[in-house]
């Protein structure tokens, strides 16, 4: 291997959560190695397919899902053979010096093919708790890169590297003037804003708590930037018309320039994905954390509560969020000093050079 002919295999995807951080290397590596050759291995019909793309690097897809309850369950064993093929094909063809999952669907495959052609292989696990997959991938990996202490009960001790969560462009070093930024969404720069993220697809948890309280908005001075996800925009547009807020509250499917949701928000509240929290630790935002119940093992409550404990953030639980969301943002908006002291703590969780280090 010569380093100005390297070649890199990532693999991974299904949210924007495995996605940039996929792409956070990717860019890096290419700083460092500008003639190397990086090829993405994601799941068909996952979003990772147009983003990466996007992102100007080639991807390939594999017929793989996760496991489900119903019908579909059935053909789930032929989708893992098929992408264990498949997989390997992709790798003896284009013969990388090391292959690269930071989580997701096609990530297992892929991981796997490598080992049986005796590739090295590097995991990017983002999560507090690693999920089953990188819990079997990392028995062989080359190194593991965390986000967070205390992994050896999972990964070989002497294989970790303590390294943080990469992020998106933008993110680490926030430089626009708060009035370009309410300029954007068309707010105003000089009322206190609340952000509201339910990761890449939207959260129906979240957004059905934002509904429920939509109202006090009227009376208060604050404003909102609402990411909704697709399925989500037009009702959160009819509501926001019936109750007049159009000019304070601002229903968007995605955010495209999440630097500018950002530097204008002044609450945040997240799902408590792992790279919505490294962001969050990175910019340093007083945030309400409604975790996901449904995720793997539960990972996002047991993310949100490392922060919590440290009181660096406060958690909604989702089941709470339609009876309590739109209360706590008002409580947290009228409490400085409690906004002060999470602003404080919760940059101490913050990791900014971490795809330098995995690189």
């Amino acid at each position: 291997m010569k380093n100005d002919h390297l070649k890199i295999v990532i693999s991974g995807g299904g949210t924007g959560g495995h996605i940039f951080p996929a792409i956070a290397i990717a860019d890096t590596m290419k700083k460092h190695y500008p003639d190397a050759e990086i090829l993405f291995v994601g799941a068909q019909g996952r979003m990772e397919m147009e983003r990466v793309p996007k992102a100007g690097y080639p991807i390939e897809g594999l017929w793989i899902s996760g496991f489900t309850k119903d019908a579909s369950a059935l053909i789930l064993p032929f989708k893992i053979v098929s992408s264990l093929f498949k997989a390997r094909s992709i790798l003896k063809k284009f013969n990388p010096d090391v292959v690269i999952g930071v989580g997701g669907f096609a990530s297992g495959p892929t991981l796997k093919a490598a080992s049986w052609l005796g590739i090295p292989t590097v995991i990017q696990e983002q999560n507090s708790y690693p999920g089953k997959t990188n819990r079997n991938v990392g028995k062989n990996a080359s190194a593991i890169c965390t986000a967070y202490e205390q992994m050896e009960q999972w990964f070989p001790a002497g294989r970790i590297h303590l390294t943080g969560n990469p992020l998106r462009k933008g993110i680490t070093n926030i430089d626009i003037e708060r009035s370009v930024a309410a300029e954007h969404f068309g707010l105003d720069p000089e009322k206190p804003t609340a952000l509201v993220v339910g990761g890449s697809q939207g959260a129906l948890g979240i957004n059905i708590g934002i509904s429920a309280g939509l109202d006090k908005f009227s009376d208060s001075g604050m404003q909102l930037i609402w990411q909704t996800g697709k399925n989500y925009k037009q009702r959160a547009d009819e509501e926001v018309k019936k109750l007049g807020l159009s000019n304070k509250v601002k229903p968007v499917v995605f955010i495209d320039h999440m630097e500018y949701a950002y530097c204008l928000a002044d609450i945040v509240i997240s799902r408590a994905g792992a790279i919505s929290i490294s962001e969050l630790s990175i910019v340093g935002k007083p945030v309400i954390f409604v975790p996901l119940p449904t995720a793997a093992e539960d990972h996002q409550t047991k993310n949100a509560m490392r922060l919590v404990n440290a009181n660096a953030a406060l958690i909604v639980e989702n089941k709470n969020a339609e009876k309590e969301l739109v209360d706590q943002m008002m409580q947290l908006a009228n409490d400085k000093n409690r906004r002060a002291t999470l602003m404080e703590n919760i940059k101490h969780f913050a990791q900014p050079d971490a795809a330098e280090k995995i690189a």
